[in-house]
């Protein structure tokens, strides 16, 4: 046998047995990914509460889906409306997304967050923001992005903000600039 003959034989046993290790090869890390991607479970159009520890709703959640993270146990929401109780009516509070940990400690909303005091307080009041977190049991939210707080005849801007959403007291941390409106008399 000519030495070209052996190398070619030589070459198509690599070729097949690269080819056989590739095709056994290709399944094995899929199944793995498409595991830890999957959630537990995901709820379309729904509306949940959530109780504090004293058994006190601390906060309703509405959106069109929810899906619960499998490893971490934390809940990823599409469009969220929180509905905030509180001593005067409570707030809304809008977002495109956002994110509640495994024990409802938690709550980050992000993307166009929105917050409007319920139509029965007696100053109705708007919250716009990049991002907010919720703290349900202490009824707190809490930001280091730019806030814009709205009110009748006045408006409030600053970077940092931290509120206790049933009392109505909120603290602006830095940057704070105010434009004061007046209505006019007529």
């Amino acid at each position: 046998m000519s030495w070209r003959k052996l190398l070619g034989l030589a070459l198509l046993v690599a070729a097949v047995a690269t080819g056989w290790l590739a095709w056994n090869r290709r399944d094995r890390g899929e199944p793995q990914a498409a595991a830890t991607e999957r959630s537990d479970y995901v709820l379309r159009d729904f509306e949940m509460a959530m109780l504090g520890k004293d058994g006190i709703e601390s906060v309703r959640l509405q959106a069109p889906e929810l899906q619960r993270n499998r490893e971490d146990q934390s809940l990823a929401i599409l469009q969220p409306l929180f509905l905030m109780p509180g001593e005067d009516g409570g707030w809304r509070l809008a977002a495109d997304q956002g994110w509640v940990n495994a024990d409802g400690s938690l709550a980050r909303l992000e993307g166009n967050v929105k917050g409007d005091s319920a139509p029965e307080q007696p100053t109705p009041t708007t919250l716009r923001t990049g991002w907010l977190e919720l703290l349900p049991d202490q009824h707190l939210a809490r930001t280091d992005d730019r806030v814009t707080l709205t009110q009748p005849g006045i408006m409030q801007t600053g970077v940092g903000f931290q509120a206790n959403m049933q009392t109505r007291q909120y603290q602006f941390l830095s940057q704070v600039k105010v434009r004061y409106d007046p209505p006019t008399r007529r």
